[in-house]
């Protein structure tokens, strides 16, 4: 009996150690989202027993400053989330990366065909791709209702930036403060800047400094946006200690009805629930969205979108299973059927139609209709030039700089780039 006890015992632990790990590195912090994973995980282990999904998270900031260094180490995970753009490009010149092409592109395509042409072409460069697609987004003013009415707001009527200049001050007449701000992470600010670019400059401007031609980023189009934020910043539109607020407490302070306006993510709803005081925030039907408002005089569209094109970038040591999770993760299936619970606008085709939740059914609707679908110039500009953006952005809006000076700073970044 003891003897049969440890054959089996040894039988055991043999299996466990033929199990193939897949290290999974994100940053979720929902625990609705995070739970929904792992569901899908463990469906896919249960059809795969021979693989053990194992989620890795680290925060936001952690995430970004912990990385580059992790690629470059033993403990790099299989893959890890990415926001495209730039970085991804340094990440897989890094020789950090797997190059997904063959895999992606097998079948004739099979896997390819599965998404949107525009989420895979987003995660492709010079005929590579570096990153399985996974959700896009946009950015837009999120808004509380009960302190718009209170205030006497209608959001329908903020079509230029200068009623959005005139809102924020109605509402810091009625008391309210109107906008959370999170400096202290930086990146949340350089949002403001960037669709002020677009909005006066547009795609072709845009794109001139990003390649560094033309007045880069000197054109007169960068400069007014930088001016204009800087007129933002000079109305104080942010609760007290923005400066050195992270996300979630800028989140936070949206869900506990201390600001007005949030300019944030398709996913804002339910993460201002997690980031709130009492845990519930701001009921879904107290919220309202509305986009960036256009520029008079300038030649970007309410339709030209910012906003993310996220995807997993895979190590170049993963395992064969860690792409085929992958593959399975990203099926139009699971896609639907995380849009259905309102984790993502889901980048696999034919699965918009599993949206329910309404204010993503908006964020959908609008990059349908997007005229220019731009990744955040954070990402898309590389970390050199992008770290430069982020603290700009945080300093023209603090007084502490120019728009002239921040300009130059960006530019003499990209140059050096």
């Amino acid at each position: 009996m003891a003897t049969a006890t440890a054959v089996a015992l040894t039988a055991s632990m043999s299996a466990a150690s033929a199990q193939t790990v897949v290290k999974w590195l994100h940053l979720e912090t929902v625990p609705e989202n995070l739970k929904l994973w792992e569901d899908i995980a463990a469906d896919y282990e249960a059809q795969h027993p021979d693989v053990d999904i194992q989620l890795q998270f680290l925060e936001n900031e952690a995430f970004k400053a912990k990385l580059p260094t992790l690629l470059q180490s033993d403990a790099a995970p299989d893959f890890f989330y990415s926001w495209g753009g730039g970085v991804l490009r340094q990440q897989a010149e890094t020789g950090a990366l797997m190059d997904l092409s063959e895999a992606i592109n097998a079948e004739d395509g099979a896997w390819a065909k599965s998404y949107k042409p525009a989420a895979l072409d987003g995660l492709t460069y010079d005929g590579k791709t570096w990153a399985v697609p996974y959700r896009m987004g946009t950015i837009a003013f999120f808004y509380n209702k009960a302190l718009f009415e209170k205030a006497g707001l209608q959001a329908d009527t903020i079509t230029t930036w200068e009623d959005f200049l005139g809102a924020v001050k109605t509402l810091k007449d009625a008391g309210i403060t109107p906008i959370a701000g999170g400096g202290g992470d930086k990146w949340p600010l350089h949002f403001y800047w960037s669709y002020l670019v677009m909005r006066n400059g547009g795609q072709e401007v845009f794109d001139r400094a990003k390649n560094n031609e033309g007045d880069g980023f000197l054109d007169p189009a960068i400069i007014k946006a930088g001016e204009q934020l800087a007129e933002l910043g000079k109305l104080e539109p942010f609760q007290d200690g923005y400066l050195g607020a992270t996300w979630p407490q800028t989140l936070g302070t949206f869900a506990d009805g201390r600001a007005a306006i949030l300019l944030g993510f398709e996913h804002t709803e339910a993460n201002q629930r997690k980031n709130a005081g009492d845990g519930k925030g701001l009921e879904a039907a107290n919220i309202g969205r509305f986009p960036f408002p256009i520029v008079e005089g300038g030649v970007g569209k309410v339709t030209d979108t910012l906003g993310g094109l996220n995807g997993w970038a895979v190590t170049k040591n993963a395992s064969p299973a860690a792409i085929d999770f992958l593959r399975f993760f990203t099926s139009p299936e699971q896609e639907r059927r995380m849009a259905a619970a309102g984790v993502i606008i889901p980048a696999a085709a034919e699965a918009e139609d599993a949206l329910k939740d309404d204010l993503m059914r908006q964020a959908a609707d609008q990059l349908a209709a997007s005229t220019w679908h731009q990744n955040f110039f954070d990402q898309d500009l590389g970390p050199s030039v992008g770290r430069v953006v982020n603290d700009v952005a945080v300093e023209i809006l603090a007084g502490q700089l120019s728009s002239e000076e921040g300009a130059q700073m960006i530019q003499d970044a990209r140059e050096l780039d």
